[in-house]
């Protein structure tokens, strides 16, 4: 467990070095969370008189401005160092040391998401809090038991998004390019895991599909912990949920890479 520590906290150091990428994407995400607000906030007042909406306009609020800050969970881009090492023939030092490579990847992975959510969150999260009209500001948790369950709750989105992008770079073992992959999986993220629009106000028949999908874990369900939506009683369903995804993606993980290596050739000298 070592190594694989070194692994993260060495990733991660590296990764908080690109403040002013982190200072360019936290702009963007301010930007677009202000658009995202307004856009909602004339959507519930256009709603007929007796029309109710699965989600209250604040807790809508709320939930756009998590989204905004923990945005960088979002397994959206490719491990570039993993897929660098495989597409040159570099991947055969991995296999040389003493450690699990599925889990190195994992590592990696999880300092993808970590770090550039470390660098935006809290600046976003004190901008929408304390520099906002009280109409658009991010609301507090609905009770203090919901706080500490979102806090789980979100260190198991990390595991599950970091689990599904260390899924996609094994899955360069068979393609010359993960560029396609990416963005499909980048355009599956935005879609089913609520950023686009909350998962709530989608219509019955598909919510409840995407609900079970892995990408519901990844923001959906800590959001709708937080606002209220999911109460303490059922959060131990939302929580077992994300750890079911997260054990059976690994296994897949594992399973991929082990068929991946027995395949995979390197040539040089």
């Amino acid at each position: 467990m070592t190594a694989y520590g070194a692994i993260l906290g060495a990733r991660i150091r590296m990764l908080l070095q690109y403040r002013a990428a982190a200072l360019a994407g936290m702009a963007t995400q301010v930007f677009w969370g202000i658009i995202r607000v307004m856009v909602f906030t004339a959507f519930y007042a256009s709603l007929r008189p007796g029309v109710e909406a699965p989600m209250t306009l604040r807790q809508t609020v709320t939930y756009i401005w998590l989204g905004q800050a923990l945005l960088g969970l979002l397994p959206m881009r490719i491990d570039g160092e993993g897929a660098g090492m495989i597409r040159s023939g570099t991947v055969a030092y991995e296999l040389t040391r003493p450690w699990d490579v599925y889990w190195a990847w994992c590592m990696r992975a999880a300092s993808l998401r970590i770090a550039p959510t470390m660098l935006r969150c809290l600046p976003i999260v004190v901008f929408a809090v304390a520099l906002l009209p009280a109409s658009m500001r991010l609301g507090p948790p609905a009770s203090p038991a919901a706080a500490g369950l979102f806090a789980l709750s979100v260190l198991l989105a990390v595991a599950l998004t970091s689990v599904i992008t260390a899924l996609l770079t094994i899955t360069m073992l068979w393609t010359i390019s993960g560029e396609g992959l990416m963005l499909l999986l980048s355009g599956l993220a935005w879609v089913l895991s609520g950023i686009v629009i909350p998962l709530p106000l989608l219509p019955d028949a598909a919510r409840h599909v995407i609900e079970w999908l892995p990408f519901a874990g990844t923001l959906d369900l800590p959001f709708r912990i937080y606002i209220g939506q999911v109460g303490p009683g059922e959060a131990a369903g939302v929580l077992l949920r994300q750890v079911g995804w997260t054990l059976a993606l690994v296994m897949l993980g594992r399973w991929m890479l082990a068929s991946g290596l027995r395949r995979l050739v390197v040539q040089g000298g």
